[in-house]
């Protein structure tokens, strides 16, 4: 290359003429176009940092690596990592024998040998076999004359050098000495030596971010695998309510939701949602603390009001007993609503602390939210819970949630809790469907916050299963009581439990006339279980004794137990309620249960 200069002469006097310069210019020119080339690779190598990894997900930020690429360093891109890798675990020892195609770019998947999702075989012959094999990046300046990287698929090769296809770098995507994958560049121009150096910084920044997105699957996976173990495999067969449940993980984090359904005796349910504040398995695991205490003291009975005040006490506890070196976070921020449905008398009581309240769908579709009061979240304080207590009408629904179904970073809760109200009042009257139309409606393609949702229609007994006498504190009032009892059992056509049941009264009667306090009343239920319950006013719990062979008395409680699937004892404001039950049916649904125990009356 030769530069040319003409330049005229006397312009000041002197004779006329021109001087012609003549210079050789390639070395200037091949700066030029190497600087040139180094700005344009500074340009990619900029904008790969700023638009790579902008997300925890490894096919994402395989994409992003191609769509940074493709056209302005190579006409086509393709990304494989190993399986391992995409399920978050550790990537094994060895040449690999399969990758798998997380991204292409340039062509069409119909185009592509491989498409994205499919298995990549890896022959021991080939570049890409040998770049793995290295942990460096391979050239391949003329794809033409380099038959090694033709041996997996032949046809496929001429057909890719018949396109126009010249050249090839493959480059292994290794992060803190562990290969990963592969990123392979084609190109119809050649590609030269100082073109590695692009290739290697591109896949270095990718593989980086696709380490971090591997780690943090696994340990999503895992907080995931927690959170859902933690949570009802299925709800417990019972007759009080017609019970769908939905729990969603975060797409970023799993968190401390958590919903349960528990059967109480009387024929009684508990349901209860409760949220942890935070994510990860610290949250999960959080969760499943309080979701064993409420299942505990759920056993004792307790009314609802004692009951979140003792769980107030163990969030307090866990907080105080955590490392004073620990970086775990506090678990005070966490939410509940606990409620008690009797479908004897329809009624159910209800105590939140800090939790969204529920929404009460009318049986003539009205829709609103129900007013319990809302207290304070668990942790923030000792203050009394307040209950609200409210009759479920027939045909009614319950919806309990967590505020990751009606909360957004972009909207108020407000907002979200009108969408509920308006979608609940079209959807149908079934639970199931009820969960499927909330969650259409309302749940985030991507959605940041855990989402629990349970939906429980209330049933009712009905009355010609619920029987109920009054007795005197009087020995000689035993007797008409149990024979009433044995004619209703009889009638319910309870089979062998009648003879069980008889001498279970006989027992239970007997304790409250000697032991107990007026008012004393007999219930029999026929449900699912056949529950017998003797109240009366005292507070004076009755205990189990184990009596000796030469003892007289001491037996009565322990045959009861021997009799009864379960029994115990319930505290009421006016006095106790001792309590069995007998299971009379088997059934895998709620409507089968029903319909047996009508066919009985």
């Amino acid at each position: 290359l030769l530069t040319v200069n003409f330049r005229p002469t006397g312009r000041d006097g002197g004779p006329a003429g021109t001087v012609t310069t003549i210079r050789d210019a390639t070395e200037l020119r091949a700066l030029a176009s190497r600087a040139e080339s180094g700005a344009r690779r500074q340009e990619l190598i900029y904008d790969a940092s700023v638009r790579i990894g902008t997300t925890l997900d490894m096919i994402r930020t395989a994409e992003e690596l191609a769509e940074v690429a493709v056209p302005r360093f190579a006409d086509v891109v393709s990304v494989d990592l190993l399986a391992p890798v995409v399920a978050g675990e550790e990537p094994p020892a060895g040449l690999p024998r399969l990758l798998r195609r997380a991204a292409i770019r340039g062509i069409s998947d119909d185009q592509a040998l491989y498409a994205v999702g499919r298995e990549v075989p890896i022959d021991p012959s080939t570049p890409q076999a040998r770049a793995l094999r290295d942990g460096q990046a391979v050239l391949v300046p003329d794809l033409s004359a380099a038959p090694d990287w033709q041996a997996t698929n032949p046809d496929y090769a001429e057909r890719i050098v018949q396109i126009g296809f010249r050249s090839m770098i493959t480059v292994p995507m290794q992060a803190r000495g562990t290969v990963l994958g592969l990123a392979s560049f084609w190109r119809r121009t050649p590609f030269h030596d100082d073109d590695l150096g692009s290739a290697d910084e591109l896949v270095a920044r990718a593989a980086v971010c696709i380490d971090n997105a591997r780690r943090y699957t696994r340990e999503h996976a895992v907080a995931v695998a927690l959170q859902r173990s933690l949570l009802p495999a299925d709800l417990p067969q019972q007759n009080a309510v017609e019970a769908a449940h939905r729990y969603l993980p975060a797409i970023e984090g799993v968190g401390g939701d958590w919903f349960d359904v528990l059967a109480l005796p009387g024929a009684r349910v508990a349901l209860v949602v409760g949220d942890v504040v935070g994510h990860g398995l610290h949250a999960a695991a959080t969760m499943g603390r309080l979701r064993t205490a409420v299942h505990n003291f759920t056993a004792l009975d307790l009314p609802p009001d004692e009951l979140l005040a003792h769980v107030e006490e163990l969030v307090n506890r866990i907080d105080q007993d955590r490392p004073r070196d620990a970086d775990s976070a506090s678990v005070t921020g966490a939410t509940m609503l606990y409620a008690v449905y009797d479908p004897t008398t329809g009624s159910c009581q209800m105590v939140c602390a800090g939790h969204p309240p529920p929404a009460l769908v009318h049986p003539d579709g009205t829709v609103d939210l129900v007013p319990v009061p809302p207290n304070l979240p668990l942790g923030l304080g000792n203050s009394p819970f307040e209950t609200l207590c409210a009759d479920l009408p027939e045909g009614s629904r319950l919806v309990f949630y967590t505020d990751g179904l009606v909360e957004r970073r972009d909207q108020p809760i407000d907002t979200g809790l009108d969408r509920l109200l308006q979608t609940l009042a079209r959807t149908g009257r079934n639970s199931e469907q009820t969960c499927a139309d909330v969650l259409d409606a309302l749940l985030p393609i991507h959605p940041l916050d855990d989402v629990a949702l349970l939906v429980a229609a209330p049933q009712r007994i009905a009355p010609d299963h619920i029987a109920q006498w009054t007795v005197r504190s009087d020995p000689e009032a035993v007797a008409p009581v149990r024979a009433a009892c044995v004619r209703q059992l009889t009638a319910w056509n309870v089979g062998d439990h009648v003879f069980a049941t008889e001498l279970i009264l006989s027992e239970l009667i007997t304790n409250a006339v000697r032991y107990g306090e007026q008012p004393i009343t007999v219930r029999l239920i026929c449900d699912r279980y056949l529950t017998c319950e003797v109240s009366d006013a005292s507070s004076t719990a009755p205990h189990l004794r184990r009596a000796g062979s030469l003892d007289e008395g001491g037996r009565g409680l322990f045959l009861v137990a021997q009799l009864a699937d379960r029994w115990g004892t319930r505290y009421t404001p006016l006095g106790k309620t001792i309590w069995t039950e007998q299971l009379l049916i088997e059934s895998t649904g709620t409507a089968d249960a029903t319909a047996e125990a009508s066919e009985r009356t």
